[in-house]
């Protein structure tokens, strides 16, 4: 029975080397996988990269892709969807659908909160319709489990405000546990750095 899976976490945790891990084993086998990168991310041009060095070809996804038209006739073992924090509420809607209706496993990874600590509109959408939920963990630099991330500036200062999506790696944002996510947000400066 096919379920839809939200793999989520900070950054730095694994997310996209999970998937590419999921997506060989299935090519191993010799079955059928589409996997998709959110078009948002340019530096991604379709691809799909771990930080440890492995990739794939990847279709990309805006707001304006329905994925049961794209996947409903499709014979395809599984659907694996990176950066699933920019799908929004209708999408994670129709990739249900393609797991309840078409019988398609979908496994969505992504983060669950933005540098402010709130809720990205696919990962909100995500707990909610998911069935399986997984928290893929990585760690703070004090050593407890990082659950939050912080943007800091080019100038190491903490940023508190600003547009919800800017893409950037370790040199914007760094995953920190509740408690030093709480204490650079009020200080404006990151520890461990």
């Amino acid at each position: 029975m096919a379920k839809l899976y939200f793999y989520y976490s900070t950054m730095n945790a694994g997310k996209s080397t999970a998937l590419l891990q999921a997506a060989y084993n299935y090519s191993e086998r010799g079955m059928s996988t589409r996997l998709f990168v959110a078009r948002l991310d340019d530096l991604a041009r379709g691809r799909i990269a771990s930080r440890i060095g492995i990739e794939a070809e990847a279709s990309r996804f805006d707001a304006g892709t329905n994925f049961w038209d794209l996947l409903a006739t499709e014979s395809l073992a599984c659907v694996l969807v990176d950066e699933a924090q920019f799908l929004t509420k209708e999408q994670v809607r129709q990739l249900a659908r393609v797991v309840d209706e078409a019988d398609i496993p979908v496994m969505c990874y992504g983060l669950r909160t933005d540098f402010r600590g709130e809720l990205f509109p696919g990962s909100s959408a995500l707990l909610a319709w998911a069935d399986t939920l997984s928290e893929l963990k990585t760690i703070c630099y004090c050593g407890r489990k990082a659950t939050m991330v912080v943007r800091v500036s080019p100038e190491g200062i903490v940023e508190c405000a600003g547009h919800q999506i800017e893409i950037g790696g370790n040199e914007r944002y760094v995953s920190l546990c509740r408690k030093h996510f709480s204490q650079a947000q009020s200080s404006g400066q990151c520890p461990g750095r």
